[in-house]
């Protein structure tokens, strides 16, 4: 069995996938300003879209690469609400973002997978697909923080 056969398996809350699916206004400011939408939750699994706009684009007409940053950070964290304990929070500790194409128009598909999940932390792995081709891979940890 190769390794991208080995395929982690989680317990899976599909009242709080539906929740984020719908939920405005209560997850931050942020990913609302830049349009981020949830458009699949699985088991260690998301997929998050949004469109590109003038206002997220330098003045040469690439898209900020903060702006890419933000929509990996953002799938680095929520993709582990559905597969934690309820009251527990995720944290972004750390990521590395490898931006390989420019972004200049059209929709922009990122992929999150958890590639492993343990007690207090996770680590992730997101795909970025812009116009059909990769325009950006990261992975990152999450700290998976108790309720206070």
């Amino acid at each position: 069995m190769s390794a991208r056969e080995i395929k982690p398996t989680f317990e899976f809350d599909q009242e709080i996938a539906a929740s984020l699916k719908k939920a405005r206004g209560s997850a931050g400011a942020l990913h609302e300003y830049l349009g981020f939408k949830t458009v699949e939750l699985g088991p260690g699994t998301m997929q998050c879209q949004f469109e590109v706009r003038d206002e997220l684009l330098t003045p040469i007409g690439n898209m900020h690469g903060g702006v890419i940053s933000a929509f990996c950070d953002h799938l680095l964290g929520t993709v582990c609400y559905p597969v934690i304990k309820k009251g527990q929070w995720a944290a972004t500790t750390e990521f590395k973002i490898n931006l390989t194409r420019p972004v200049t128009q059209g929709a922009v598909d990122g992929y999150a997978n958890i590639v492993s999940l343990g007690r207090t932390q996770a680590v992730v792995r997101i795909d970025v697909h812009n116009e059909g081709r990769i325009c950006a891979m990261a992975q990152g940890t999450v700290t998976i923080m108790a309720p206070r």
